[in-house]
């Protein structure tokens, strides 16, 4: 069969956090992860490799889910502290030239023209390799640093809906041609009859526009989105141009990307212009058996500290994992306000136990991917061809410089010998390069 080509992204899950800052190769991360220094030499080693791009995570919340208290977290630096990483995206598209930037922002505490003038903004600075990473929110507290509760999860989703319909009205409030920026004596600078009010009334939002920037090189960011249960896949099929995802095993793999395809036409939308990208982690060693070492060690840490999975898991759910024992299933009523799809698989059918599922479910991986960069550049080949699908991101666990090294100088090299990734930049713009192949 012969290969196709696919797309590389990077998922910085920590966001513009603490990465690695306790372990092996940690460097300086204790101490210095505020600054932008490891992000810049992330960028460029990623943008030297011709991945897509980088997307970031954000959240805005100290967590206090597991035991009812923020110990954990602060004592580990898990999800907090963080920054806000539109500041970060801004000084990363300034000091690359092909590389995608992706921030997160929540449709639940954003209002949609903050959102659009920021993301026109950013775009410019980029000139045309914005994305947006569009996330309803998921956690209780967060929403409390705002003054609410967090909404039911179904109608996070209609809120985040009617909030991208108004952007994208705010950035098509200015016409093409409207700006002549003409300098000749008696030349004027925009055209005022092709800038328009867009007076939106919906049932969340409200605007009279129109937005105050001039279109940016893309117009509109590329749209990123991370939709897994019925109502975010109903969402991302409708609006994303590329869609993170991680559903675990080949066959629910290449069920989601029917479905998301599916759901695309549905909405009259070309299929092949939105990507579903696969989260990964993989673990590398200079020989296979190497490889494998290294994935023992560290499942059997982890498997030690079982309080920081339940930890994580609780975050990420918004549900007290400490409560249930161990030694017993989840209870099958139990529903996540959080994550919802991604709780219901980590679940399971009832048939393990928590302390199996904790164990042994990760909550990023879609599958496993463990061996010599030549070995897993055969597997990705392999996993690409059975399930469909358009790319990978990648998803290092600690983020650390030497783990980038293995991916950008190991793995890449030996996929673009297989003729599996870009060995150059198409175009100038993000989407365009997004929709290269």
């Amino acid at each position: 069969m012969t290969a196709n080509k696919f797309h590389l992204g990077w998922f910085l899950g920590a966001g513009f956090g603490v990465q690695s800052w306790n372990q092996p190769w940690s460097g300086t991360g204790a101490t210095d992860w505020m600054m932008p220094d490891q992000y810049v030499d992330l960028a460029h080693s990623l943008e030297r490799a011709c991945f897509d791009f980088l997307i970031m995570e954000d959240s805005v919340q100290v967590s206090d889910t597991y035991k009812g208290s923020m110990e954990y977290y602060l004592a580990t630096a898990s999800a907090a502290p963080k920054h806000d990483p539109a500041v970060l995206a801004g000084i990363l598209s300034y000091t690359t030239k092909h590389l995608g930037i992706v921030p997160t922002l929540t449709t639940t505490f954003y209002h949609p023209y903050t959102v659009a003038r920021l993301m026109s903004t950013l775009d410019h600075i980029a000139e045309g390799r914005i994305g947006w990473n569009i996330v309803t929110g998921s956690n209780t507290r967060a929403a409390q640093n705002y003054g609410f509760d967090m909404p039911e999860h179904d109608l996070r989703y209609d809120i985040a809906d009617e909030f991208v319909e108004l952007a994208c009205k705010l950035w098509d409030s200015w016409e093409d041609g409207a700006v002549h920026a003409d300098t000749s004596a008696g030349g004027i600078y925009a055209d005022h009859e092709k800038v328009n009010r867009i007076d939106f009334e919906g049932k969340f939002f409200k605007s009279r526009g129109p937005l105050n920037t001039i279109p940016s090189p893309q117009r509109r960011p590329v749209f990123l989105q991370a939709g897994g249960s019925d109502k975010g896949k109903e969402f991302a099929a409708k609006h994303a141009d590329a869609i993170i995802s991680n559903p675990h095993g080949t066959d629910k793999m290449r069920t989601y990307r029917e479905d998301i395809r599916q759901g695309a036409a549905e909405s009259g939308r070309d299929p092949d212009d939105v990507k579903v990208m696969y989260l990964i982690s993989p673990i590398f060693g200079e020989t296979t058996a190497e490889a494998q070492a290294k994935q023992k060690r560290r499942a059997d840490a982890a498997s030690r500290n079982i309080d920081g999975l339940l930890a994580g898991r609780s975050h990420l759910s918004g549900i007290d994992l400490s409560q249930f024992d161990l030694d017993e299933p989840l209870p099958a009523d139990l529903e996540s306000n959080g994550h919802r799809s991604s709780f219901a698989e980590f679940k399971g059918d009832g048939t393990q136990t928590l302390r199996e599922r904790i164990t042994g479910h990760s909550a990023i991986d879609t599958l496993q991917f463990v061996g010599t960069p030549d070995d897993i550049a055969d597997m990705m080949d392999g996993v690409m061809q059975d399930v469909g699908g358009d790319g990978f991101l990648i998803a290092g666990a600690p983020m650390n410089r030497r783990y980038v090294a293995e991916v950008t100088d190991g793995l890449v090299p030996a996929l673009k010998r297989r003729g599996l990734t870009r060995t150059s930049y198409e175009h100038s713009h993000f989407r365009d390069n997004l929709r290269a192949f």
